[in-house]
């Protein structure tokens, strides 16, 4: 738990303006869990001026929301961030991240505080003892709880997720083949235990059988042009007239690395439904309103951060005695068979 500063604490709702800090300060999924946090504090207390730090790689997540007030990039060193925030002279802090060195800020402040809670316990016993004790509470909410003491209250709105004009990604921009209706398949993440291995990504994307567009990092870049170029139709006239004979509509664009966080955005937002590994693209997806088929491999979405208020799928292989194995994810399956995902069924159904 951080710090709590309760005692001595004045009555910040009925004050007439309030210098607010929210801390969260990565990673590009969670910064976007935090948003109705954001939106509800500067909505609903009175004379609210909403400041948030992060990191300096996720600054652009919250350049064009329009309900935070400043931003307080930290880069190599945290002294240097606390000093910046030492002269603003906040009235309360709201840590959305809650950990060392979050800790270590609201100690440097010294004003009311309030963080919200990890469950790194339960999280702890059901990754090592299989014992769930997790609350069947979304993240979001426990963010929302940790503002709660400001007054505020769950709007109901969804996530935000905002794309400047300048990002936003022309229909033309795409291959004639996907410009009349496309899916898009996010097929990064950070560990490689939350992604498919790539030959069933390839499983996946055939039976998903329409137009796909694939986003990721330049560090999927490999995988998505190993996808795209299995189903490469240039090729053989006669393969063409074969997967036309067996209804397979499969013709992949491979996106990855070719656009920045907000174009990418608008590419999930243009899409008739959204793919996703259990990361980043996937709560923008969410927060654009999209449909979302999540996919599961290590982790499981009862730690609480299923795609948030949108119509949504979860694919997973449930029953696995090993599974979770961990909170966040491995570089490789610890017990070398990887069956969360080998083993995964692809039980969907698109119209």
């Amino acid at each position: 738990m951080g710090l709590n500063f309760r005692s001595g604490l004045k009555d910040l709702s009925a004050s007439t303006q309030m210098k607010i800090l929210i801390l969260r300060f990565s990673s590009i999924g969670d910064i976007v869990l935090t948003t109705p946090a954001v939106r509800a504090i500067k909505t609903q207390v009175d004379e609210a001026e909403v400041h948030v730090a992060v990191k300096a790689q996720y600054v652009g997540l919250w350049a064009d929301n329009p309900y935070v007030d400043k931003i307080h990039a930290l880069h190599s060193s945290l002294n240097e961030l606390i000093t910046r925030l030492q002269a603003e002279h906040f009235d309360v802090v709201i840590d959305l991240h809650n950990n060392l060195r979050t800790r270590i800020v609201k100690f440097r402040l010294g004003v009311p505080a309030h963080s919200f809670n990890k469950l790194n316990w339960k999280k702890w016993l059901i990754v090592n003892l299989k014992i769930n004790r997790l609350p069947n509470v979304h993240i979001v909410d426990r963010y929302l709880a940790a503002a709660a003491p400001l007054g505020v209250k769950p709007d109901a709105l969804g996530l935000d997720y905002f794309i400047p004009e300048k990002d936003e990604v022309p229909l033309d921009w795409l291959p004639e083949t996907h410009r009349s209706g496309y899916v898009a398949y996010a097929i990064g993440a950070q560990h490689e235990t939350k992604k498919l291995p790539l030959k069933r990504m390839i499983e996946l994307c055939d039976k998903i059988n329409k137009p796909i567009v694939l986003l990721g990092g330049k560090e999927d870049g490999a995988n998505g042009e190993a996808i795209e170029k299995f189903f490469n139709r240039s090729g053989s006239s006669g393969m063409e007239e074969g997967l036309t004979e067996l209804n397979k509509k499969t013709v992949v664009f491979n996106g990855c690395g070719k656009y920045n966080l907000n174009q990418s955005a608008s590419i999930l937002r243009q899409a008739t439904v959204v793919f996703s590994h259990d990361t980043g693209l996937m709560h923008i997806a969410a927060a654009l309103q999209k449909e979302v088929f999540s996919i599961w491999g290590n982790t499981i979405p009862s730690f609480g951060m299923y795609p948030y208020r949108t119509r949504f799928t979860v694919l997973e292989k449930q029953g696995l005695s090993c599974r979770p194995c961990s909170k966040i994810g491995h570089h490789r399956c610890p017990k070398g068979h990887f069956k969360c995902m080998n083993e995964m069924q692809f039980d969907f159904y698109l119209p």
